[in-house]
């Protein structure tokens, strides 16, 4: 086996130029595929994180019998509201948690009557975080002291057709059932480009839901903001440890809706990537196929030197796989320095983040997100097409008589 692998290192380094120019091809293909897998994750990142933090939060932890009651928003308190901010954010993966009281009710004018949802908020907390903040596009965003005033989405201000500074009457279901009624101020209008949320959703203080809707000091829920999807499991075990009794749920069982067109576009990517794959397959296969064909006469001679044509055949394989794994290995430190820069540096995606509602989440810059393990069985995969590249013309070279082998042109 050693003096195999040394005839094929040594086979491999004889053709310096065709071996750098195979590498290189398959090092480059490898890197645009880890490229893509990057990309996809920025993607995943940049919408369906902001539409995470706009809906909701990657987390909500509510009291017990809250999923029960779920369809009517009930006002159920928090016993302990604070250890669950205080579990949250001792994890490294917490960006914010932030106490709310989420309820359902109405706003009227002259133009009707539409059902929101009324969400109390810590406004000092949530400008850090919420796109709703960062979106104001006229007025203000909310302060932690304020009173009867709302912030609205654009939806809502162009279908009660009012702007800021109306007032508009304010519906909420309370506690026990009970329904409370007051006047608000709209003091900005939030445009995040998603017009369903936008005429769902209206904000005001904590402090004034409290007060409008009888939970003195009281919240309803807690919201924790992660620093990427796919940190949830272990700050949903830190939350459940350190606060037990409570119903701590993630953004897949509070928002199905979102979980599966984000699994539908995930099952697209994939097969759009199968397919890059596949291209990448056969341009592989095709610099192999040359590089072993053309060394015909090569074989010919080792043949008549008395190696059988199995033996030429393994001398072949172990000559695509080290040539595959030199073009992994480059392709994964070209992909991944690629990656990594871009994802400081970002892309910038402003001028195309109107063309879906869903794109329109996307602040104006994509950052490619690093993917050690994509990166690996990209590496693992190029290394078996080039294996298996080399072994179908080696077998095809290997079994003509050494005669006539050494006769070919």
């Amino acid at each position: 086996m050693t003096l195999y692998l040394r005839l094929a290192w040594r086979n491999v380094w004889r053709q310096r130029r065709r071996t750098f120019l195979i590498a290189a091809g398959m090092g480059v293909t490898m890197a645009m595929l880890v490229f893509y897998d990057g990309l996809i994750g920025g993607f995943e990142q940049a919408i369906y994180g902001n539409a995470i933090q706009l809906l909701g939060g990657n987390i909500q932890v509510h009291a017990a019998g809250y999923n029960q009651k779920i369809g009517r928003k009930p006002l159920l308190p928090l016993a302990d509201p604070d250890a669950v901010v205080q579990a949250a954010e001792a994890r490294p993966e917490v960006v914010a948690a932030s106490k709310r009281i989420v309820t359902g009710g109405l706003v009227t004018n002259r133009e009707g009557a539409f059902a929101v949802s009324i969400i109390g908020i810590e406004a000092d907390k949530e400008a850090r975080i919420t796109p709703v903040a960062a979106n104001i596009t006229k007025g203000r965003y909310l302060n932690a002291d304020d009173g009867d005033v709302i912030v609205i989405g654009q939806g809502l201000a162009a279908a009660m057709n009012v702007e800021v500074g109306d007032r508009i009457t304010m519906v909420g279901n309370a506690a026990h059932e009970q329904t409370r009624q007051r006047t608000m101020t709209i003091v900005g209008i939030y445009d995040v480009g998603v017009p369903s949320v936008e005429k769902a959703m209206i904000y005001l203080s904590l402090k004034e839901a409290q007060d409008l809707f009888g939970l003195d000091g009281q919240v309803t829920e807690v919201v924790v903001t992660l620093k990427q999807i796919g940190q949830e499991p272990p700050v949903v075990a830190a939350i459940q440890r350190a606060a037990p009794g409570y119903e701590v749920d993630t953004w897949e069982n509070s928002f199905p809706d979102l979980k599966q067109t984000m699994e539908m576009k995930t099952g697209v990517m994939q097969a759009l990537g199968i397919f890059l794959l596949g291209i990448a397959a056969i341009g592989i296969l095709n610099l192999l196929m040359m590089a072993v064909f053309e060394r015909t006469r090569e074989i010919g001679i080792i043949g008549a030197l008395g190696l059988k044509p199995y033996q030429i055949t393994f001398l072949f394989l172990l000559e695509g796989i080290l040539i595959g794994l030199l073009g992994a290995f480059f392709g994964a430190v070209l992909g991944t320095l690629l990656n990594g820069t871009l994802s400081v540096v970002g892309l910038d995606y402003g001028q195309f983040a109107n063309l879906t509602e869903y794109t329109a989440l996307i602040s104006g810059r994509i950052y490619p997100q690093l993917a050690p393990l994509k990166a690996l069985q990209h590496a693992i995969t190029v290394a078996v097409i080039s294996a298996l590249a080399a072994l179908y013309p080696a077998i095809q070279a290997s079994q003509r008589e050494p005669a006539e082998a050494l006769h070919y042109v």
